[in-house]
């Protein structure tokens, strides 16, 4: 198992109530991979430089977690397909 660091950045346009909702459900996605989630943060909502595909600003949460080398590549693959993520970025730790 490797350390991991993730930004994902959230698509809260017309659900700005359900932020919470919306990280848990990324936090599940990330361990129905096979991740082992340690440690979420909310980095809060910040205004992008330019209107990324037809948005203005998103909600920054940053996931650490420990997986398989194999398993990145899945959950990057699984996440492209859920529509309330609008970015995503990883790095390995360590």
């Amino acid at each position: 198992m490797r350390k991991y660091e993730g930004v994902i950045v959230l698509n809260t346009k017309g659900q700005e109530d359900s932020i919470e909702k919306m990280i848990s459900d990324v936090g599940r996605e990330i361990e129905a991979e096979g991740a082992k989630l340690e440690q979420i943060d909310k980095l809060g909502r910040h205004k992008f430089a330019y209107n990324a595909r037809h948005l203005d600003e998103g909600f920054y949460v940053n996931f650490q977690f420990q997986a398989d080398a194999t398993t990145l590549p899945k959950l990057q693959n699984r996440l492209k397909l859920n529509p309330i993520v609008h970015l995503q970025n990883y790095h390995r730790k360590g």
